[in-house]
């Protein structure tokens, strides 16, 4: 029965960040479907890099030439004074061909159908969407997709799919930086720095430590902790279903979102190409997925990540669902670089980011499939001088690398194209 309700299944739309060209880029090559980025002005992640007028326009050719999409975010909760400034920005992206803009404001929405009524629009996360009703009033107001609230569990969401059926989309998030706060709405950076999280500038101060004064007693600080463990009491995991593919599939999920437009490259490059394998084994054989699980979940560990949670989609989370201990990322892999250019004899150019030396053993990530490891051999600088290391970050190198062969360049100039990247696993 479950196989014919895949068969019968539209596939989902995997959907990743894009903080800058460079990450758009990075994730169409390793299998997004679409992605999602935003302008100088805003948007919701006023500390990523951002897209100028002339990256977005440059960001939408590649994307339409390579069969994916782009959605732009505007989704800001507007004061007065944004107002006029969205209605020209509105009028300056007039003829950039987005696939959709990501709203969450009604003031907003009326403008958008008034000066760019041919671009769809998707509501945001940010609206706080948690019932089909809700889902139903978008759908009158023009909107052709809804972000389901992280608060929702699958069930909810499976109730919503079956009342608004395939009218409306189901967007959610399947990966990634959880808030503490409801959908997104936190005021906590703004009572502390003045910052609004809703105005795209929030300073996490959920991921702060905190201690306790009593006020009759000033300056007496008094540790937050539930045992010897700390005081990161806010600090939740990061969100991670790549283990339950098909129980998003059959919730009616019809597009699955990656939170990250302020991570790197190597990040959308390894969430990208994780579920893209994860998303088409499960449609080719529930059971190639299923046993293919423990290759994802360490695919999945070599970018930076927290511990993970399912978050609410199987149950309310609890202290287990918290990190106590302190507010920082593991790693199990550094980016070393992109390859660039490869030459005819299998030398591969890349703006070194990490070091990394003679001898050692690297990973090339394919754009489809798994990571194969290679062995560096040489090391040449840009006047094609020998290098044991590399050990400064940003130098143009030229490296060449041999497979388990052992012969050099054979394997590896037909296997690496430019934009792969080269990775080295297992650093402290």
């Amino acid at each position: 029965m479950r196989v014919y309700r895949r068969m019968k299944m539209r596939k989902p739309e995997l959907l990743l960040p894009a903080g800058n060209l460079e990450n758009l880029k990075t994730a169409i090559r390793y299998g997004a479907d679409a992605v999602y980025l935003g302008g100088q002005k805003f948007g919701l992640r006023a500390k990523a890099d951002n897209f100028t007028l002339q990256d977005m326009k440059e960001g939408v050719e590649y994307a339409h030439a390579h069969d994916a999409k782009v959605y732009l975010t505007v989704n800001i909760y507007a004061h007065n004074d944004d107002i006029e400034g969205i209605r020209e920005y509105f009028k300056e992206i007039k003829g950039i061909p987005f696939d959709a803009l990501l709203i969450s404001d009604p003031g907003v929405l009326m403008m958008e159908r008034e000066i760019l009524p041919e671009i769809p629009v998707h509501i945001s996360t940010q609206a706080n969407n948690t019932n089909y009703l809700t889902w139903k009033f978008w759908k009158a107001q023009g909107a052709e997709r809804v972000v389901a609230a992280r608060e929702l569990s699958l069930a909810e969401i499976r109730r919503i799919h079956e009342e608004v059926g395939e009218e409306m989309e189901i967007e959610a998030f399947i990966h990634g930086a959880m808030c503490i706060s409801y959908s997104g709405r936190c005021l906590l950076s703004n009572y502390f720095t003045s910052r609004d999280a809703n105005r795209g500038a929030c300073t996490h101060p959920c991921r702060w430590k905190y201690v306790l004064m009593e006020e009759s007693r000033p300056g007496e600080y008094l540790p937050i902790e539930e045992d010897e463990r700390g005081s990161y009491i806010l600090n939740s995991r990061d969100l991670c279903m790549i283990g339950y593919i098909p129980e998003l599939c059959e919730a009616g999920i019809s597009s699955f979102k990656i939170e990250g437009r302020m991570k790197t490259a190597l990040y959308v490059a390894v969430t990208a190409s994780a579920y893209r394998r994860a998303i088409d084994d499960y449609f080719s054989s529930e059971e190639l997925y299923r046993k293919n699980i423990p290759d994802y979940m360490r695919e999945i560990s070599m970018c930076t990540t927290r511990e993970f949670t399912t978050g609410f989609y199987f149950r309310k989370p609890t202290e287990e669902d918290q990190i106590y201990t302190g507010n920082t990322y593991r790693q199990d892999a550094v980016f070393l670089g992109e390859a660039e250019a490869v030459d005819p004899d299998g030398g591969i150019h890349i703006s070194q980011k990490n070091k990394f030396s003679v001898g050692e053993e690297v990973q090339v990530m394919p754009f489809r499939g798994e990571a194969f490891s290679a062995k560096v051999l040489r090391i040449l600088n840009e006047e094609g001088g020998e290098q044991e290391s590399a050990p400064h970050p940003k130098q143009a190198l030229t490296v060449y690398l041999s497979c388990e062969t052992g012969e050099p360049n054979k394997i590896e100039s037909n296997k690496i194209e430019p934009g792969m990247m080269l990775r080295k696993v297992n650093i402290i």
